[in-house]
């Protein structure tokens, strides 16, 4: 009997353990640590933050799923790895502590054959003085954030209906922030409500983003080839801009915010500071503060993790200029730096490079997205890694790794643009791979796969897709028929 163990419940964790289950017999354990009791697709946050959707529409509880699939859960989180076990028993284990109400605060050590850590981001508002849920801007990252950020969002719709005007600024609260899109997808959200509620005119909506270009997305931008003909998408994201007549503040580090202001550095390391009435801005990404502790119980921690609290798996981490970087630095299995059973997948693993340029201010502030890790690549990773977990159990620990590198992955993104069965609209786009690739094409990606479009029939794929990945991420019948 293998005891598997995967650390988080999003969307890699829980679509590992979902196909964990699939492939392998009942006489095998499958348990899922999350300090959550709810799953939430959070690509749907952005509906909830305009009060399109409730939370109810974007979260279920886990326990129930995991029951019916025999999989084991502890509503806790983790906070050690112990990867060669203890003076005890030499059995990797995992240190968790519970946030089940009945539990809270109780410890478990619980031992593994094999460990995923699925774990995501701990958000970081603190990177930014004043920025977050409990400072004065909102959020989105989760269906709590979400829900607050449409009350504060219709406290500032009843001024502008009072004849005030007001300012509302959407984006980044950092220089190294990531979930661009997140950022772009809720702009145009706010913008399509201002609309509908008859105020955009009194509304001033500012996009203030880390990105050096419209478009940059975290990806270095993409060059889509539409009817034989190539364009960027820095110049099809400013279309949207100029149409809807939203601001845009590029390569923007945020140092501060205030009730009334939000204070921030260019790349030209020019300061500058933005009155707002309402500010939705996102944190940057660390990785989840994990220990790790060799068999004799010293700190390991900086020999699996990386200074970020990502995990270092098998990419090539060498410092180099950004020019040198290459498409082969980047992870293909997944698999921990000297452990050859432990992963981490989705946000959890560490980067070996910015997929964007990265840049710095004259005042030494590095100004550049990180690497997006969410959505339909997580999902790919986390099925990718039970595949070979699977295979191993099955066949014997030397049965070779599944792959599944960001530089062959290819990813399509649907970035609601307002919402609406005849009047929403959305920028469906897609690209292969998620990490481009010089060495293999002339613009880092295949532009006959990269594409971009936006109009009513996205805001369909986009709904259609929120309603199929819960399907999915409920288990019902055929779930695993569903791409990840």
């Amino acid at each position: 009997m293998a005891e598997v163990l995967v650390l988080g419940a999003g969307v890699s964790g829980h679509t590992a353990a979902l196909h964990l289950r699939r492939l392998l017999g009942r006489q095998h354990t499958v348990t899922v640590v999350s300090p959550n009791a709810n799953w939430n697709w959070i690509p749907s946050n952005i509906w909830v933050g305009v009060g399109d959707m409730g939370k109810k529409d974007v979260v279920f509880p886990l326990a129930p799923i995991y029951a019916r699939k025999g999989i084991e859960f502890r509503q806790a989180k983790a906070v050690a790895i112990r990867p060669s076990g203890d003076d005890e028993d030499a059995k990797g284990a995992v240190d968790i502590e519970y946030t089940e109400a009945s539990r809270a605060g109780q410890s478990e050590r619980l031992r593994y054959d094999y460990l995923i850590n699925a774990t995501g981001p701990k958000l970081r508002f603190e990177a930014t003085e004043g920025m977050g849920p409990d400072g004065f801007t909102a959020s989105v990252c989760t269906a709590d954030h979400a829900v607050e950020a449409n009350e504060k969002l219709r406290e500032t719709i009843a001024k502008l209906k009072a004849g005030q005007p007001q300012t509302l600024v959407v984006g980044m609260g950092h220089g190294t922030c990531t979930c661009e899109g997140a950022a772009f997808e809720y702009t145009f959200n706010v913008d399509h409500l201002l609309r509908a509620e008859g105020v955009r005119d009194l509304a001033r909506l500012v996009y203030l983003t880390n990105e050096a270009a419209l478009g940059d997305f975290g990806v270095d931008g993409m060059i889509f080839d539409q009817s034989g003909f190539q364009t960027t998408s820095e110049l099809w994201t400013g279309s949207l801009f100029r149409e809807r007549g939203v601001e845009a503040i590029l390569g923007a580090h945020v140092t501060k915010v205030t009730a009334t202001q939000i204070h921030y550095e260019l790349l030209d390391g020019s300061l500058h500071t933005l009155d707002h009435d309402f500010a939705m801005l996102l944190p940057p990404f660390g990785g989840q503060p994990l220990k790790a502790y060799d068999a004799e119980g010293n700190d390991i921690t900086g020999e699996l993790f990386a200074p970020s609290g990502f995990m270092k798996v098998d990419a090539d981490y060498t410092a180099k200029p950004y020019d040198e970087w290459r498409a082969d630095d980047w992870p293909k299995t997944y698999a921990a730096v000297g452990y050859d059973n432990v992963w981490a997948v989705g946000i959890a693993f560490a980067p070996p490079h910015q997929i964007s340029k990265p840049r710095k201010t004259p005042n030494g502030t590095m100004i550049a997205p990180a690497p997006p890790r969410t959505g339909m690549p997580s999902g790919v990773m986390g099925k990718t890694v039970a595949m070979t977990i699977a295979d191993r159990i099955k066949n014997g620990p030397s049965a070779p790794a599944h792959a599944a590198s960001m530089t062959r992955m290819g990813a399509a993104c649907v970035a609601s643009a307002g919402t609406g069965l005849t009047k929403g609209s959305a920028a469906a786009m897609t690209m292969l791979p998620v990490v481009p690739d010089y060495q293999r094409y002339p613009t880092g990606r295949d532009v006959r796969e990269t594409r971009g479009e936006i109009g009513l029939h996205g805001h369909w794929v986009k709904l259609m897709l929120h309603y199929l990945f819960i399907y999915k991420a409920k288990a019902r019948l055929g779930w695993q028929l569903i791409p990840e």
